[in-house]
């Protein structure tokens, strides 16, 4: 699989586990750890720096999700599924512990997300 390079911009990460996607206080409300990339870094490695950065949690990004129809080319703001691969957030994060926030898949979908992050949680939430 090819790293999909990320331009100038913003990239969201889609951090899930155990049917609960990891969101972050945002200005109105719950939102996707996000930000912009490093020059030269790909979505998937801008993805999992930053929210390790934001949350202190260390993730694998390993893919890009698109809309239904879309191209490589249609993605104007990449989100990337990310892996966990810390339980426990490090000490290090920006965000306090208040500001993150563990939400259940049926929750998160309501939470005026991207198409293809609902798309995604809505084909990984447990019957």
């Amino acid at each position: 699989m090819a790293l999909e390079q990320a331009d100038r911009g913003v990239v969201d990460a889609v951090v899930v586990y155990d049917g609960r996607l990891l969101m972050v206080a945002a200005q109105d409300g719950w939102g996707l750890p996000s930000g912009a990339p490093q020059p030269a870094e790909s979505a998937e490695a801008g993805a999992a720096r930053l929210v390790y950065e934001l949350t202190g949690y260390l993730v694998d990004g390993s893919s890009v999700l698109r809309p239904r129809g879309a191209t490589r080319d249609d993605v104007a703001r990449p989100a990337v599924v990310c892996q966990l691969l810390s339980q426990s957030p490090s000490a290090e994060a920006r965000l306090t512990p208040e500001r993150i926030r563990w939400a259940p898949f049926a929750e998160a979908i309501d939470a005026g997300l991207p198409e293809a992050v609902r798309d995604y949680l809505k084909g990984h939430t447990p019957v």
